[in-house]
């Protein structure tokens, strides 16, 4: 995938909200596109030269809804047109960003100004997580996963680099929006495995009082 300086990243991104759907920094998120108006969006984000695309959480239900206040913007790396006109993309993370104002204009989709100046660490290659241990984790997450009736590959999750379990489990965990929105705010990886690894031990503790009341 191509990497991004600083001085790659554009003052203006178009922004897709959409609650429970996070993107991180060197994650991949699958997207099956319908709707026109952000059918119109890949379109005009395809032939940018940056070919990035902001995932942002709604913070209510108006409609328009109000967006957070963060972001990450991911890079369009895979698309598939199918033949009833919807595209199936995989967007690839590269950076949080802060909206600083949105931008009026005749796009059916929504415009931001993005400051990404406090997220400067994403365009690293990795942010190490020193210490983590991962057998202890994974205890914890298969009593997660066994509450919460999910399966999964475990040799799979074993071999994964720490970074990319944790950012994948942010991802994919059925985790509320504020939940969702804490894990990208997290400002360094460390801080998001504590996120995540809080939030597991939140549902777990909440399961069990739910079974004492029955």
């Amino acid at each position: 995938m191509r990497r991004f300086s600083h001085a790659d990243l554009p003052e203006t991104v178009p922004v897709f909200p959409l609650p429970g759907a996070l993107l991180l920094p060197r994650g991949r998120l699958p997207l099956n596109i319908f709707e026109p108006r952000y059918l119109a969006m890949l379109d005009d984000a395809l032939r940018s030269d940056h070919r990035l695309i902001g995932m942002i959480q709604p913070a209510d239900d108006d409609r328009p809804p109000k967006l957070h206040r963060i972001g990450c913007a991911g890079r369009i790396t895979s698309l598939t047109e199918t033949e009833d006109g919807r595209y199936l993309i995989v967007l690839s993370g590269v950076c949080r960003f802060r909206i600083t104002a949105e931008r009026e204009g005749f796009t059916p989709y929504r415009r931001i100004d993005a400051d990404w100046s406090s997220f400067g660490a994403d365009l690293d290659t990795s942010d190490e997580l020193h210490g983590f241990d991962k057998d202890r984790f994974l205890e914890l997450l298969r009593r997660f996963f066994e509450i919460a009736k999910l399966s999964s590959d475990w040799d799979t999750m074993r071999e994964a680099e720490p970074e990319m379990l944790i950012n994948s489990l942010s991802m994919m965990c059925p985790f509320e929006v504020e939940e969702k929105q804490a894990l990208l705010e997290a400002p360094t990886m460390p801080d998001r495995a504590e996120t995540l690894e809080a939030l597991i031990r939140f549902a777990i503790v909440e399961s069990k009082g739910s079974a004492g009341l029955q």
